[in-house]
């Protein structure tokens, strides 16, 4: 039995490139996101991956790299479920700004407090805690069942949602995941036990 769960975080994305917040506002792909989304699904391809079934966001950077990773393994009308409770933390009033002005508007150290702590949102938006509150129990109610029946399962979402979901797998603390970064177009593949604990981790750098 496989027990498998890809995670792969969005390519690049307009308001990326722009280093603008981008959180539930749904902008595009750059060439280069387009770029890593196949560079993902070619590295996965490579190792034989074939998924049983697909889980994204309802936003589009995330729904067009998860359907570049099913082209690339040969898999293009795999079922697919987009559901907003993976999308991306949702910054509130500071969606849609540029990250400098952010700072000048509110200070350096307050926008450094709203992006980096695990449980101080920004107005209007959510903090990282916030996020998993919604995420963590998506996964343990629809993604994780499948895994568990000995499946082959690909979440294709956003830089938080999927940190709250490797918290909880690798058992971090609010300090600790709020440290890690995950790279646009890097896959993420879980092996879990019949228990559902993690049996294996591999980041495809």
């Amino acid at each position: 039995m496989s027990r498998t769960l890809v995670l792969v975080r969005h390519g690049q994305s307009d308001w990326n490139l722009k280093n603008l917040f981008t959180g539930w506002r749904d902008p595009d792909l750059t060439e280069q996101g387009h770029v890593e989304a196949k560079a993902a699904g070619a590295k996965l391809e490579a190792r034989g991956l074939k998924f049983d079934i697909a889980f994204t966001s309802s936003l589009q950077r995330a729904q067009k790299t998860c359907q570049h990773i099913l082209d690339a393994v040969g898999q293009s009308d795999l079922k697919t479920i987009r559901d907003e409770a993976l999308n991306e933390r949702d910054y509130g009033e500071l969606s849609g700004l540029n990250k400098d002005d952010a700072r000048q508007k509110w200070g350096e150290d307050q926008v450094h407090v709203w992006r980096r702590s695990y449980d101080v949102p920004p107005p209007g938006g959510e903090s990282l805690k916030d996020t998993g509150a919604r995420v963590w129990p998506y996964y343990l109610h629809t993604l994780q069942p499948h895994v568990l029946a000995g499946g082959t399962v690909l979440v294709a979402a956003h830089g938080n949602s999927l940190r709250a979901l490797i918290m909880a797998l690798d058992g971090l603390t609010g300090e600790e995941i709020v440290k890690l970064e995950l790279g646009t177009g890097v896959p993420v593949i879980y092996q879990l036990n019949a228990d559902s604990t993690v049996a294996s981790k591999e980041v495809l750098a």
